[in-house]
């Protein structure tokens, strides 16, 4: 293996597409984490592939980021959208690209960090077929999902059992917080070798402006009183809940309270179904006056939102670890958020926000009144949010983390004293029984002299 191939790595993530405009369907956290470890890492000197599939024929095939990091689509199935829990008997073809690019670019990759369940048994395949190491991110465990929703999909057993696998076999596992691997260990397996690195955020982008910049940039008044959500609509993202406890708080009294509910959506796909269902939500409530619907806000307008808001509620059921929650700190916005998964790590309650029970709509509504009702206490969350992004959250943090992982599993391993010391004992007990043997054959030569001569030919 040369010194080029010990520095190149493949992220596989195929359903999440990193270059991808985040915010629409099917990209969320995953695209952002993908491309932001991917860029980082190309900055500490690794040669980053980014592999996803290709949805269409418009679509470069390859997508080059910076000098050290690019995307690459590879077709699997026709050139379309094709949702997540449909994606898997396209896999066998992603993978037959994926050999196909090495081949033709006359190279191997040696490790391969892979992120979902999908992509976790495309690197298993890999681990047979070229013995490539495998590092796994989940981003979400069936296992928590399929206790969120009602409608379970009948990919869930394949699922359940790939997840199972990745945990058993992968060199390493990376959780993107303590509460995500106590997960793992309860509900998939005790077996596996896992590490825990969060997620990051660019500590540069938010955190960029002030509340009255931000505000004089988007036309909110001053002394407006602003709850934000942004993500994607998804019944598991919880923005009923939100939408529900805005209308119950108190502040709702104040006629500058204002709801911005941000986030793609398609007429007639998944995400433009539940944003009509919320719609019609928010008309039933009466809040239609107070609430906005701005759609799909690009990594570039993002932060000045954050920093407009006096809150940011992340009111899902479940998070592994909760992207939108750090951005928001960052950008020194206090956060409410649920008291699920990877939210009880990011945010610390009463120092950069509060976390209420999900989908309790009242403790929401406590939660965004305590914040939009002492200022100074809330600008004091915010301060709070800031200092814990910066010193646990960056992405150059976490991409030095996943650096020094990689350049541990590249290293050549070396045998271990218990291995030493068998093959020592091995040897010695080798060489001790057939001195032995030698001994008593000689003794039994030299005592048995009927025995003829041991011809020997010359």
């Amino acid at each position: 293996m040369n010194s080029t191939t010990q520095r190149r790595i493949a992220l596989i993530s195929v359903h999440g597409d990193p270059a991808i405009e985040i915010g629409k369907e099917e990209a969320g956290g995953q695209n952002v984490y993908v491309r932001n470890v991917g860029e980082a890492l190309g900055q500490l000197g690794w040669q980053v592939d980014m592999f996803t599939r290709k949805v269409s024929a418009k679509q470069e095939t390859i997508v080059q980021h910076s000098e050290n990091c690019r995307t690459i689509r590879l077709q699997a199935g026709e050139l379309e959208f094709v949702p997540r829990d449909n994606l898997f008997e396209y896999l066998p073809e992603f993978i037959d690209n994926f050999l196909k690019f090495q081949a033709e670019n006359g190279f191997t990759y040696s490790l391969i960090h892979t992120n979902y369940w999908l992509s976790s048994w495309v690197g298993m395949q890999l681990k047979e077929i070229q013995g490539s190491k495998q590092v796994h991110t989940y981003h979400s465990l069936g296992a928590v999902k399929y206790n969120t929703i009602e409608d379970i999909p009948l990919i869930a057993s394949q699922r359940l059992t790939v997840e199972k696998e990745v945990l058993e076999t992968a060199e390493r596992i990376v959780a993107t917080s303590p509460q995500e691997k106590e997960h793992m260990r309860e509900l998939v397996s005790l077996e596996g070798n896992i590490d825990i690195i969060p997620c990051g955020t660019d500590i540069r982008q938010f955190g960029c402006i002030d509340r009255e910049a931000a505000r004089a940039e988007l036309g909110i008044a001053s002394d407006a009183k602003v709850v934000m959500y942004v993500g994607r609509f998804d019944p598991r993202k919880g923005i009923e809940t939100l939408v529900r406890a805005v209308a119950e708080c108190k502040s709702r009294g104040n006629e500058n309270l204002q709801l911005i509910i941000g986030g793609g959506s398609r007429p007639g796909q998944s995400d433009g179904i539940e944003r009509d269902r919320i719609e019609s939500i928010v008309k039933e409530l009466g809040i239609s006056d107070i609430t906005t619907f701005p759609g799909r806000l690009s990594q570039k307008i993002l932060p000045t939102y954050y920093a407009a808001a006096d809150v940011s509620v992340v009111p899902s059921h479940y998070e592994p670890f909760g992207l939108v929650a750090i951005e928001a700190m960052a950008c020194s916005t206090p956060v409410v958020a649920s008291d699920v998964g990877g939210l009880q790590y990011t945010v610390v309650p009463e120092e950069t926000g509060l976390l209420a029970p999900p989908q309790d709509v009242p403790a929401f509504a406590a939660a965004i009144d305590r914040i939009l009702e002492n200022p100074e206490w809330a600008q004091k969350l915010g301060k709070g949010g800031r200092k814990r992004v910066e010193s646990k959250f960056s992405w150059d943090g976490v991409a030095t983390q996943l650096s020094e992982l990689y350049t541990e599993l590249l290293q050549p391993q070396p045998v271990s004293a218990t291995a030493m010391e068998l093959v020592q004992s091995t040897a010695k007990e080798l060489v001790q029984s057939t001195t032995e043997l030698v001994q008593s054959t000689a003794k039994e030569l030299v005592q048995s002299p009927a025995k003829k001569p041991v011809l020997v030919a010359k």
